[in-house]
């Protein structure tokens, strides 16, 4: 099982279910996370976990 097989599964639900609306959502949720992780130890850290 490869890691795409949960990314090709996703699309395959959206597409299966006309749940297209959850696709920004999730790729907002991502991003949000590539942030938090790559800035994680640096001197952005205290202003972006005060977004939240």
């Amino acid at each position: 099982m490869s890691k795409f097989d949960i990314i090709s599964e996703y699309f395959s639900f959206l597409r299966d279910n006309k749940k297209w609306w959850l696709l920004p959502l999730v790729a907002v949720l991502v991003l949000l996370g590539a942030i938090i992780v790559l800035t994680g130890g640096s001197a952005l850290a205290p202003f972006i976990y005060t977004i939240f």
